[in-house]
């Protein structure tokens, strides 16, 4: 059981103790944020109010894309199984928000009985009407991945302004919505199409403050040639730069995220390397998804003070009688100036504040005289939250972590690449040799043995000096030689007699071909001689 108790009079009187991490955001939210939301009408500006399927679903992927780059076929990749709904084709086929969820049966729920679901973190979805939900479903079915994980396919995303409205729902908001509450959100890029279309720029504007979420994949690179894969991602990094303001580069993943045999197969290691890092990437979802709800909360709550200092600052300035829609205007055409001084007054870092236009074209809608003054109880209740409450929470998460260390995705493609000789690295570098009954260093020995016995070896064996003289010749780094010494010298003499000089010098060659040395020295690896006969 996971509890805390304060240390002020307040927590004495009335101890918080909660049974997970999960439970703790629950109740913060509603006792001291929700609070502060409600009053200054957060919800009907920024984000409908959290409901408790949002604090125990499952880590959430999205995948968002053009048309035709793989977003489906990606997550057939992952679960290695068809789903209820799936369409694949070259053309624009998925026209439907898919959420894959696990159940104990396959089959589908449409988005009007989806969104009733208290159990299911979509209910807030009602409010982009009709138009949406019958454009969203759920699609469920037993698979191992799905146990860890949920993943949200989406629409192709077009181009061109006919396409965009005719959909009949704000497309981008419904985007914005999920990116709050996801783990991950997957950019998929066609190797052939790099375009960004004025839609897809739109959405990837509402990804805006989740840059933290978002990874890139540039899908169907099989299909190209090395050479002009390299071009292709430089252009893909140009697009992204323009649309993307952030210093940071996004991470790219490369690869081609289907079952059918490779097109082109020359650059088959750097996808297997890429592959690898991605599902790194989503394996650790399940491990950090309290780690994730606790920072989005504290996001939501910072913006939730701002948004209580923008609203009653417009409130101060409204006149009681006379006057008031042409104060509104004026008040709307200077939210700039309010903002800035907002800023100063309070300390407050200018990127916690809302998009200056999307909240003046909100503000035109509203009777800013039903707004409320400042309340400081509320806003000393959020800062408490943050000061105390959250830090609290942070032990707890890493309590839960140690509790539960193997907390990963796991099935579907995720377990095609763990064990046996196709696991990532088999049979290379530090691997290579690791099948066969003969020492692997013994190929080359009778060279390194050359070089030895220009090293005056005494009694068999050559000083740590003379040795080093040798080693330093490949010009790694001390700290590389070091490691490779260390697993050389496997008697800990501070000498090396030829087999371990051979050893030192297939490690050598190991690290200069672009491998990973191990951590320990594989069996394999081992001198015949310095091996334990089985008792």
């Amino acid at each position: 059981m996971f509890s805390w108790l304060g240390t002020d009079d307040r927590r004495k009187k009335d101890p918080e103790v909660f049974q997970t991490v999960s439970e703790g955001l629950k109740k913060l939210y509603k006792t001291k944020l929700l609070p502060l939301e409600e009053h200054y009408k957060f919800h009907e500006f920024h984000s409908p109010a959290l409901e408790d399927a949002d604090f125990d679903n499952k880590p959430m992927v999205l995948l968002v894309g053009q048309y035709s780059t793989g977003k489906t076929s990606f997550i057939r990749y992952l679960l290695e199984q068809d789903f209820p709904g799936m369409r694949i084709g070259p053309e624009p086929t998925t026209d439907s928000f898919i959420a894959v969820m696990h159940g104990t049966m396959e089959g589908l729920i449409p988005g009007n009985a989806l969104v009733v679901d208290p159990k299911k973190p979509f209910r807030k979805l009602n409010a982009f009407g009709n138009a949406f939900l019958n454009r969203f479903v759920c699609a469920q079915l037993p698979n191992p991945v799905l146990e860890s994980i949920s993943v949200i396919d989406t629409p192709g995303i077009l181009s061109g302004e006919k396409q965009r409205i005719s959909r009949g729902y704000d497309f981008a908001a419904v985007l914005e919505w999920f990116a709050e509450r996801v783990d991950r959100i997957i950019l998929l890029f066609d190797a052939h199409k790099l375009d960004i279309s004025d839609e897809f720029s739109e959405v990837i504007k509402a990804l805006k403050n989740h840059e933290d979420k978002i990874r890139v994949v540039l899908n169907k690179a099989d299909q190209i040639e090395t050479q002009q894969l390299m071009r292709v991602y430089g252009a893909l990094m140009w697009s992204l730069g323009k649309i993307v303001n952030t210093p940071e580069v996004i991470r790219v993943y490369i690869g081609s995220f289907w079952s059918h045999p490779l097109l082109i197969p020359d650059n088959r290691k750097l996808f297997e390397a890429e592959e690898k890092d991605l599902f790194k990437d989503i394996q650790s979802l399940p491990r950090n998804a309290a780690l994730r709800k606790l920072n989005d909360l504290i996001k939501r709550a910072r913006l939730a003070k701002v948004h209580a200092y923008i609203i009653s600052s417009l409130k101060k300035e409204m006149p009681s009688v006379f006057g008031k829609d042409n104060k509104k205007k004026e008040l709307i055409n200077s939210l700039g100036e309010i903002y800035s001084r907002i800023e100063r007054e309070h300390q407050i870092s200018p990127g916690d504040f809302p998009n200056l236009k999307k909240m003046q074209d909100q503000l035109q809608a509203q009777d800013l005289n039903k707004f409320h003054p400042l309340k400081m109880k509320l806003l000393d209740t959020v800062d408490d939250m943050l000061a105390h409450d959250i830090a609290q929470l942070m032990v707890l998460v890493r309590q839960e972590e140690t509790q539960h260390p193997n907390q990963v995705v796991k099935g579907g493609a995720f377990e095609g690449t763990m064990n046996g000789p196709f696991g990532h690295g088999y049979g290379e570098g530090a691997g290579e040799g690791i099948d066969e009954v003969e020492w692997v260093v013994a190929r080359d020995k009778p060279m390194y043995d050359e070089i030895f016995y220009t090293l005056s070896p005494v009694n068999g064996k050559v000083t740590g000096a003379n040795a080093k003289k040798e080693m330093v010749k490949s010009k790694l780094p001390n700290t590389v030689l070091g490691k490779i010494w260390k697993l050389a010298d496997i008697d800990n003499d501070g000498m090396l007699d030829d087999e371990e000089f051979a050893l030192a010098n297939h490690l050598i060659k190991v690290k200069l071909e672009g491998h990973e040395l191990p951590s320990e020295l594989p069996a394999h690896l081992v001198p015949p001689s310095k091996r334990k006969v089985p008792e």
